[in-house]
């Protein structure tokens, strides 16, 4: 099923213990986007390519969306789960954001891991292409999939706020925090 295309999106921005967090809404309450602003320029071209009929404002999201971001980095780990989102993508892209959301907070999961759980073993390296194409991180947490090793890899924030976010839900992971 397609994603019904906004006519208007906000930006909102949130400041947090790693950083200042972009919000974008639509006009039912939905998150569409998530970033960070030194990704600001990527997230803004991501936007206008997959919604460009909407006109992009700067303002507030909505209580539902902007009140769990508060509550989350303040240390209420749980509190994305609530999060309204919908997001632009393949079938497979959805599947496997749809799943990563079975991650819960605290627990991480491999690249493996996630493709046997989607029922497709064999593609960890479209998985991974499909946990970093994630349009809203964090609410979906791709920052949950790690290494088989328990490594940190990538991840479209940088590492040192992965493993932040990370420490933050308490999970365990080979690596340290940045300083």
């Amino acid at each position: 099923m397609p994603v019904v295309q906004p006519e208007a999106l906000t930006l909102d921005r949130l400041a947090t213990p790693i950083g200042t967090a972009l919000l974008v809404t639509d006009e039912a309450g939905c998150l569409r986007a998530f970033n960070w602003t030194d990704y600001e320029p990527h997230m803004l071209g991501w936007v206008g390519k997959h919604y460009p009929k909407a006109r992009l404002q700067e303002g507030t999201a909505p209580a539902p969306v902007r009140g769990p971001f508060e509550a989350y980095f303040k240390g209420d780990a749980g509190a994305l789960d609530t999060v309204p989102w919908t997001a632009s993508g393949t079938p497979f892209q959805l599947k496997v954001w749809e799943t990563l959301c079975s991650i819960p907070s605290g627990e991480t999961l491999s690249y493996a891991g996630l493709a046997e759980r989607i029922g497709r073993p064999t593609a960890v390296r479209a998985v991974g292409l499909a946990n970093g194409a994630n349009p809203v991180a964090v609410v979906v947490p791709c920052h949950r999939v790690i290494g088989t090793n328990g490594s940190l890899t990538g991840y479209g924030g940088g590492l040192p706020r992965k493993a932040w976010l990370l420490a933050h839900e308490g999970a365990s992971f080979k690596g340290k925090l940045a300083a």
